[in-house]
């Protein structure tokens, strides 16, 4: 079985992060969505809040399992028997940090990372944009998903 871990914060999942995982399920037999606890950041929404976005959108979805890590993702993948790591790429930007990070995860835990590019009708979403928008009482409603909207408003 041929499983990928699509690591990040989710802080929230936006149209971004479901063009990767809509077009990485052909590609996959499992794909584990890892939310990331980073202890010096700070989040709009609880891990537990963001779990349930998450599987609002694919809670139906057999191949996809939400979970949450912290530490390493590299450590993560080793506990869990994950040989491949997802990663949406935006910009040359994106492209330069994760080309170095895809790097170590291989030097040091022989991690091969995929990379897909967002679709350029999502290529400018990123969760910080969607938590700027909303706490300026702007309209996200086309850079989420539909279903997650609630969540959101009743947060």
């Amino acid at each position: 079985m041929i499983t990928a871990v699509f690591p990040g914060s989710f802080d929230p999942i936006t149209l971004g992060h479901t063009d990767i995982i809509n077009r990485a399920l052909p590609l996959f037999d499992r794909l584990i969505i890892a939310i990331g606890i980073n202890v010096d950041k700070k989040y709009m929404f609880d891990v537990e809040k963001r779990i349930e976005m998450i599987e609002a959108v694919y809670g139906n979805e057999p191949k996809i399992e939400v979970t949450r890590y912290s530490g390493l993702t590299v450590d993560f993948c080793h506990r869990n028997q994950i040989n491949f790591i997802l990663r949406g790429l935006r910009n040359p930007a994106d492209f330069e940090f994760e080309k170095a990070i895809a790097q170590t995860n291989r030097k040091l835990g022989n991690i091969e990372t995929v990379f897909l590019l967002t679709g350029p009708e999502t290529s400018f979403i990123s969760s910080s944009i969607v938590r700027d928008i909303f706490h300026n009482g702007g309209d996200i409603s086309k850079l989420v998903p539909a279903k997650i909207m609630p969540i959101i408003v009743n947060n």
